[in-house]
């Protein structure tokens, strides 16, 4: 069972990037997906969160209007399209996963109600 992240790079600010979590070893579309970042010397924070079916999604106010999350269900991947990236997006990004037991399109509970992590992906927003 494993979370694999990918798409993390140096660009610069203004600069665009597409990350991608695509789980293996268990279906996706049960679960809520979170994508969180943590910045040198700072605790993790959640960065968007898009429920089982896409129905429900959520942003960190600093995000918003950058950041898209979307999923393919399909294809047991989750996204995080991000624009206009800026000095502070700077971080280690992480999926992780929340069980959506009761198929309610529940959004994710917080860092530490999270099942299942990534191992992360940089993404290093320097001039």
């Amino acid at each position: 069972l494993q979370l694999v992240e990918s798409g993390g790079a140096l660009v610069q600010p203004g600069g665009s990037l597409n990350l991608s979590c695509v789980a293996s070893g268990f279906t996706l579309h049960y679960y809520a997906v979170g994508w969180f970042r943590q910045a040198p010397g700072k605790e993790r924070e959640e960065v968007s969160c898009i429920s089982m079916r896409g129905v429900n999604t959520r942003y960190e106010e600093s995000v918003k209007d950058r950041f898209t999350i979307s999923r393919e269900n399909a294809k047991n991947t989750v996204f995080l399209q991000m624009n206009s990236l800026k000095l502070e997006d700077t971080g280690v990004y992480y999926c992780a996963v929340y069980a959506d037991h009761h198929g309610i399109d529940r959004l994710c509970p917080g860092a530490d109600g999270m099942n299942r992590w990534g191992s992360g992906t940089q993404v290093t927003v320097s001039a």
